[in-house]
């Protein structure tokens, strides 16, 4: 049914319909219960597209995820930060509108979104530093919050894991271990995320006077088999532990090591970042760095919320704490931990 024909069935204009839809203080309270009977008999419902459009809110976040569609359904740390997002979304009666793309089509399609006037705001996740896209929205005037701090940018909003921190202290955990060779895997060198914990990876020698092995530092991507790939180049280099920049990326590095003969601990201590579901049950359970990737999205989705209301403010920068978990696969030497 069309606000047309409760306006006729109620005998007033379609503007008054209007106004008692919206909770217009300035409609009499006799042809505002009149108006409600009608639309309680009919079942009428507002068309929420429409309204939003006319208020200059649509009630749609957008959720950019930059990366290959082949990421999004095989590493567990997109579902659960969607889950966190789309809780926040739902609660707060907004829908969320989720987007993969690749860098050349993100040009034409942020201008086309920015202009159909299709959302209220965007959560940018797993973004290259010199991604096109963050030009384009600020240029755009939308209102958007990377997940992942920006290197260069202060005027940008941001939410990020302290990733630096959370690297820091897990090779620290191996080096007190007394491991000597210890390698890492790195994320991404265009991602911050990657830049970060290898920094974190970097800065644990350097604060003990010691310069980590070129050789022993190799890049990936944080998929299965790039930390499988990355493992096997560096099991000739002879490691004795390895800190690998994500969970997912480990569990490719342990098969790695298994295929090779090695053992895990003894031969060759393992540490992730993430603390996904499955790490715990993994052989051997996985020493990882914990961040909750779920409330990330949960607070993600708030930020941004808080964003679209207050309209233009002081960026937000948030950086949540890492935890480290302890488990068998870089050993269990509970005793040195505090040191």
């Amino acid at each position: 049914m069309l606000i047309e024909e409760v306006a006729k069935l109620s005998g007033v204009s379609r503007s008054t319909v209007s106004r008692v839809i919206n909770n217009d203080p300035n409609v009499k309270e006799s042809t505002r219960a009149r108006i409600k009977e009608v639309i309680r008999k009919v079942n009428y419902r507002p068309n929420s597209v429409a309204r939003g459009l006319a208020s200059g809110r649509t009630r749609i976040i957008g959720l950019v995820l930059p990366t290959a569609q082949s990421s999004l359904f095989t590493d567990p740390y997109y579902p659960r930060l969607i889950q966190g997002i789309t809780a926040v979304c739902n609660a707060r009666d907004y829908s969320v509108m989720l987007w993969l793309t690749n860098p050349e089509q993100e040009q034409n399609k942020i201008h086309q979104l920015v202009s159909d006037s299709l959302l209220d705001g965007m959560v940018i996740a797993s973004y290259l530093i010199d991604d096109p896209i963050l030009e384009a929205l600020t240029k755009a005037g939308l209102p958007f919050l990377l997940i992942g701090r920006h290197p260069t940018r202060t005027d940008l909003s941001y939410l990020d894991a302290d990733n630096f921190q959370g690297a820091r202290e897990a090779v620290v955990h191996l080096l007190r271990l007394g491991r000597c060779r210890v390698a890492t895997i790195t994320g991404p060198n265009n991602m911050i995320a990657g830049i970060d914990r290898r920094e974190g990876y970097e800065h644990a020698f350097h604060e003990r006077g010691m310069s980590p092995d070129p050789a022993l530092i190799v890049e990936g991507d944080f998929s299965e088999s790039g930390g499988y790939t990355s493992m096997m180049r560096l099991i000739p280099q002879n490691p004795d532990a390895v800190f690998v920049a994500s969970d997912t990326m480990a569990v490719g590095a342990l098969r790695a090591l298994r295929e090779s003969g090695k053992r895990i601990p003894e031969d060759v201590a393992v540490v992730g970042f993430d603390d996904i579901p499955s790490a715990a049950h993994m052989d051997p359970p996985l020493t990882t760095v914990r961040q909750s990737i779920q409330g990330m999205g949960q607070l993600a989705a708030e930020t941004l919320i808080q964003i679209v209301n207050e309209g233009t403010a002081p960026p937000h920068r948030l950086v949540l704490p890492t935890e480290l978990v302890i488990r068998s696969s870089s050993g269990l030497c509970m005793d040195l931990i505090g040191q």
